[in-house]
């Protein structure tokens, strides 16, 4: 039997942005620890690798909130 390339070994790691410090300002909806909407934090797993990417380079931009 012949194993595939991209099952061999463990599971990819997701990059991920969490600094666990998960609360939600309501005013910006932004995660107050990873700057992530909550839809954003829903899909994470989901999204492709390039969508991810995309994300995190604009989390720098988004204004903290007060």
């Amino acid at each position: 039997m012949k194993s595939c390339p991209e099952r061999d070994g463990p599971p990819k790691a997701i990059a991920t942005p969490c600094v666990q410090v998960c609360a939600v300002d309501g005013a910006s909806g932004l995660c107050l620890g990873c700057k992530r909407t909550l839809p954003e934090i829903a899909r994470w797993s989901r999204y492709s690798d390039a969508e991810r990417a995309a994300i995190m380079a604009e989390l720098p931009r988004r204004e903290t909130p007060l």
